[in-house]
């Protein structure tokens, strides 16, 4: 009996976590049948689970009908280590870049396969960009991306590169040869320089973010207009400020073991 119960539960977990995870950025508001017809879950089972969620604050009605990811849920991923200390940590190393340089300044972290930012900073500078804080976006289409890829394992690479590598942007790179020849560069060179791959008419410079053992446990990276000719010139900047915040991360960090 018991372990009919524990199945059950674990069944009514998973089809309420395929109802959260039937939210995204391209369908950030549905309705009842959208929810069920995503999840393949009965209407009933689907009305069920979505007024349970929203009771308890994990969605929420913005109009009749209508359900989108609720307050609750941010209340919770803010707790997360890698969002809150990391962030707290790199804040002012960040915003002394942006104020330094007047663009838009990322700070981003591994998430599965993929690139997860956990914090975007906007100078005075306007740059379209695709990104904002707590989206995913995949690892070889970006700067800060290819960074942390660049440190990852060979096997991890490997797996990436056989999911496919789809185009986000004009210079996106889609060949598994001169991406891992990209990757080689960033591991040699210590920084990135990104044109076009994630977003038409902006690039970026990227450097890793390392912790007490000496892993790479995020990136961060400048973007600015595609139409700057010279982006070594913010590599220094970016360079340092990746130092600082790597070096304020090895004294006490969350991402690591405090040091005697």
């Amino acid at each position: 009996m018991a372990g009919n119960s524990g199945d059950t539960a674990r069944s009514v977990l998973g089809r309420a976590l395929a109802v959260l995870g039937s939210f995204s950025d391209e369908r950030p508001e549905q309705t009842l049948g959208m929810i069920a017809a995503a999840t393949g879950l009965p209407s009933a089972t689907a009305h069920r689970l979505v007024a349970e969620l929203v009771e308890w604050g994990a969605l929420e009605r913005p109009a009749r009908g209508r359900y989108r990811i609720g307050i609750r849920l941010w209340q919770l991923g803010a707790l997360a280590p890698v969002a809150r200390d990391l962030r707290d940590t790199a804040l002012p190393f960040l915003q002394d870049l942006v104020a330094v340089t007047g663009q838009i300044v990322h700070l981003v972290v591994l998430d599965g396969y993929e690139a997860l930012f956990v914090e975007r900073l906007t100078g005075h500078a306007a740059v379209r960009v695709r990104s904002r804080v707590g989206r995913a976006l995949p690892l070889h289409a970006s700067g800060p991306g290819k960074v942390l890829l660049a440190h990852a394992l060979a096997a991890f690479v490997d797996e990436v590169l056989t999911q496919g590598l789809p185009r986000l942007a004009t210079g996106t790179i889609t060949d598994p040869g001169r991406l891992t020849e990209a990757l080689a560069g960033i591991r040699r060179s210590g920084f990135c320089l990104s044109r076009d791959e994630m977003t038409d008419g902006a690039s970026s410079v990227a450097a890793p973010i390392t912790g007490p053992s000496g892993d790479v446990v995020a990136s961060l990276s400048v973007v600015v207009p595609s139409s700057t000719e010279n982006l070594q010139l913010l590599v220094p900047a970016v360079r340092v400020t990746a130092a600082g915040v790597s070096r304020a991360l090895h004294p006490r960090s969350p991402l690591g073991e405090r040091r005697p």
